[in-house]
């Protein structure tokens, strides 16, 4: 299943960091960037939440709001935004449930081995719950950036 723009978002309910829930259905009314990313702590999922996370002013006078969402657990998430300082929200999803409803459950390929991991992309959700824009295997490098447009724009 691939979701696109114009397709009504998959709801979902996630743990977040700091003892916090996030649902798409108590966001509802402002603009959404959810975030797949594979694992806490990593070089470039770092390098993607410290670009996020420096925009995040950028993005909630655009009326949005960010949520990064990886398998890790709460106890990680909470670690990963200790050290890096980290304000933006992450949400675990350790059954996959919402990564797979959003069909970044993926296979992969390194080194001429194949497994399943998380494909790094970020849907931009409207207030409605509709998503307005998805980028898919996503390059770090300038990411933040032509998301906080995209939103801007909305």
């Amino acid at each position: 299943m691939s979701l696109e723009a114009g397709d009504i978002a998959p709801d979902f309910t996630l743990a977040g960091s700091g003892g916090e829930t996030y649902s798409l259905a108590g966001l509802l009314g402002r603009k959404v960037v959810l975030y797949f990313y594979p694992k806490d702590d990593t070089s470039g999922c770092t390098k993607e939440a410290i670009a996020f996370n420096g925009l995040r002013q950028a993005f909630a006078d655009a009326g949005a709001e960010i949520v990064g969402v990886s398998a890790d657990s709460v106890k990680s998430h909470d670690s990963f935004r200790e050290k890096y300082d980290l304000t933006i929200p992450l949400a675990s999803d350790e059954k996959k449930e919402v990564i797979e409803a959003y069909g970044v459950w993926v296979e992969k390929s390194m080194y001429g081995r194949k497994y399943f991991g998380i494909e790094r992309a970020t849907f931009l959700i409207d207030g409605e719950g509709r998503i307005a824009q998805v980028w898919r295997n996503v390059k770090v490098p300038g990411h933040a950036e032509a998301v906080l447009k995209a939103a801007q724009a909305l």
